[in-house]
């Protein structure tokens, strides 16, 4: 007997089976390498393409701003001298910038040369200078400091992004390149923190763009999402889980709502626009109808979480509850519900955060339209910012490029954020169980 196990051990430990264990191990080494070098070669790409992205963002945040010197003529403004607000809100402001320019620069010996010259300021120096003036009409009569944006061309070249001149397209001039300078070198240019980037809405210049309706817009929209999303999810999942009857009914009902959790967002924007704009009639490019459109698009998600939220609660406090005299309605919303409150804020707020960066479906509704001004409720029209972030990556202007890089920036970071409000609810759910 002895000497038979001792054969047996030799075949195991033979020749053989150490080259086939010398060959799992060499297999397994390499399958590691792959793994980590996938994981390190997607570190390097998404690192490289933060990098490109935050770069190019970074010079949107500043500004530059040309000080111009302003006589707020009185019969170019209030010629009656009434102080009627609707003349002087209608006044020829641009005249009187071009005015202080020219006293600043010196005048233009040609027309060509006037064109130069003012198209170094941006043009909404006259309604700066109209609101200012409106806003206090004690500058009438009087010399004002104006700083206002420069043009987009400007701004790109003392930012560096383009060189100073040269003929191509969109490069400034000899004469405009000598103003600039001189400009500089007198203190009458700068470059400042950009605030109208967060204060401004969409403009079709690129100095003058912002970001302050596509947020607004947004939020709208976010609201109405979870508003209706949320309650009708938590129902919904919450009825499933403890009072639905396990039969073919939901199981089908089950089955469908996973896999309309995987459905492409734009087939919701489809639905929207048959049901909500062409059936009901409701107003398109509204937060209104995305953030219906949105609704429908996160609820799967919403009820198929907070379903493993109720889930995950232990089953004893359940019976806890009940063996203490409370109905099963007391114990499912007195009891399980609370307990499964952490994990069901996490499936909304991950739900949120994909509704935050969808373009596609509000594509399909119409909120595609050019919008300056910011939405005051949820029937005002309104571009939320991934779709304002795609109307300036179309945009030919050069300077929307850094707009477009500072765009999703603004929406990266209000996505980390939203992410990690989830994070933090896993976490306590972790140590509640």
């Amino acid at each position: 007997m002895t000497d038979g196990r001792e054969e047996e051990e030799k075949g195991y430990l033979g020749p053989s089976f150490r080259r086939g264990l010398e060959r799992r191990r060499f297999l397994d080494r390499i399958l590691r390498g792959l793994g980590i070098g996938a994981i390190l070669t997607s570190i390097a790409a998404l690192l490289v393409l933060f990098g490109t992205i935050v770069q190019t963002s970074a010079t949107a945040f500043t500004q530059t701003q040309i000080r111009v010197p302003v006589f707020v003529d009185p019969d170019v403004v209030d010629p009656s001298g009434s102080g009627d607000a609707s003349v002087i809100a209608s006044a020829d402001y641009r005249r009187l910038v071009h005015h202080g320019l020219e006293t600043l620069l010196g005048e233009p010996p040609s027309r060509r040369a006037g064109r130069e010259m003012r198209a170094t300021l941006s043009m909404v120096a006259e309604f700066r200078l109209r609101d200012r003036v409106s806003e206090t009409h004690s500058l009438i009569g009087r010399s004002i400091d104006l700083w206002v944006p420069a043009s987009s061309d400007v701004d790109l070249a003392v930012k560096g992004i383009v060189p100073m001149g040269g003929s191509e397209p969109g490069r400034l001039s000899e004469r405009q390149v000598d103003w600039v300078r001189r400009l500089e070198r007198d203190g009458h240019l700068v470059t400042k923190f950009n605030r109208d980037f967060f204060l401004s809405g969409h403009s079709q210049e690129p100095e003058a763009a912002g970001i302050r309706g596509a947020v607004l817009g947004s939020a709208l929209m976010l609201f109405v999402t979870l508003a209706i999303a949320l309650p009708i999810g938590i129902a919904a999942a919450v009825y499933l889980e403890e009072f639905a009857p396990r039969n073919g009914w939901t199981e089908l009902i089950d089955v469908n709502i996973r896999n309309l959790a995987a459905v492409p967002s734009i087939v919701f924007g489809i639905l929207g626009l048959a049901v909500f704009l062409n059936l009901a009639g409701l107003p398109r490019s509204t937060p209104l109808v995305g953030g219906l459109v949105l609704a429908l698009m996160t609820l799967p998600t919403i009820i198929i979480t907070a379903r493993a939220a109720v889930g995950a609660v232990p089953p004893s406090l359940r019976e806890a509850a009940l063996q203490l005299g409370a109905s099963r309605l007391q114990a499912t919303f007195l009891v399980m519900l609370p307990n499964a409150l952490p994990g069901i804020l996490t499936g909304a707020i991950i739900g949120a955060a994909q509704a935050l960066g969808e373009t596609a479906p509000l594509l399909m509704i119409g909120m595609v339209a050019f919008i300056a001004g910011s939405p005051n409720d949820l029937l005002d029209p309104a571009a939320p910012l991934p779709v304002q972030i795609y109307l300036w990556s179309t945009s030919p202007e050069r300077g929307f490029v850094e707009k477009t890089a500072a765009g999703i920036v603004v929406l990266l970071v209000f996505l980390v954020l939203m992410n990690g409000m989830a994070v933090l609810l896993r976490n306590r759910t972790q140590k509640t169980g």
